[in-house]
């Protein structure tokens, strides 16, 4: 069965994810995702706080750049969340948008080994494992976590482009897709994870996250096309028309489907009820 879930955008001040994340929570959403994006929110420190203030909803974070990040750091901070609040964290990494690394002075020559390195050295971490690596990026002397997650949690990476995409399949335990996805790209990248997935030898489960830009309401189709993330894709529509596009990324290959509201969006606890009370039972 598909999952569904919504996300709380950066572009809203901090403050109102208090009650955006309640209201997920009461209304029965599956899931909430926050993004890590420059130079708006942090991401721990808002999934911290979202997941302290709820019962049940699961919160990910889609995604960390890890040009920002020590490898042990991020998979301190993950264990940290995920012995709090043990399998409601859905942690996500990616290599980050280029021109914001560059901003920052974290940009690197090669961001896919970058994050290959990252994804290996933390999810061994996360394991419990002791790892000492020395790569082109990420090294590490004899580091083990002292408290590692009870359970290892399933570590995310987003992509876009086909060696990334691919890449999130050998290291990686799930795939986190941007909004700007068609359905057939859903297909194609259900593809290149299985190739990586084949070259790493492995046969665990791996999950597929797909980003839906969505509108509803009066003005919803005014909305959608003006949102910059992703031009000419999304839905805008009544529950039933939003719950049909959901299905045939379903059908597509994702496991989860996550509604992103437009930037503009007035109302984004009313949204997270929408997915929740008028999206999730059509489903």
């Amino acid at each position: 069965m598909i999952t569904l879930g919504a996300v709380f955008r950066p572009q809203f001040p901090p403050e109102r994810l208090r009650d955006v994340a309640r209201a997920a929570d009461e209304s029965g959403l599956d899931q909430l995702w926050l993004w890590e994006d420059c130079f708006l929110e942090s991401g721990i420190a808002a999934a911290s706080a979202a997941l302290a203030w709820t019962e049940r909803l699961r919160v990910g974070i889609g995604l960390m750049p890890v040009p920002f990040r020590n490898a042990a750091l991020t998979a301190m901070e993950i264990a940290t969340i995920e012995r709090l609040f043990p399998g409601r964290f859905l942690p996500g990494v990616g290599h980050g948008v280029q021109d914001w690394m560059q901003q920052v002075g974290a940009r690197v020559e090669s961001p896919v080994t970058l994050l290959r390195e990252h994804l290996l050295a933390m999810r061994a971490l996360l394991a419990g494992e002791t790892v000492t690596t020395q790569g082109r990026y990420v090294n590490l002397d004899k580091v083990a976590l002292d408290w590692p997650p009870v359970s290892k949690p399933a570590v995310f990476a987003g992509a876009t482009g086909p060696r990334s995409i691919k890449l999130c399949g050998e290291a990686a335990d799930g795939t986190i897709l941007t909004a700007s996805t068609s359905v057939e790209g859903v297909r194609e990248a259900r593809r290149l994870i299985d190739e990586g997935r084949a070259t790493a030898g492995r046969t665990d489960k791996h999950e597929v996250v797909v980003y839906l830009l969505t509108a509803t309401g009066p003005d919803a189709a005014e909305r959608l096309n003006a949102d910059p993330d992703a031009p000419g894709a999304g839905v805008a529509g009544d529950a039933g028309t939003v719950a049909e596009a959901v299905q045939r990324y379903a059908e597509a290959g994702a496991d989860t489907v996550v509604l992103q509201p437009t930037a503009d969006e007035p109302d984004p606890e009313g949204f997270v009820r929408f997915v929740a009370e008028s999206v999730r039972p059509r489903i």
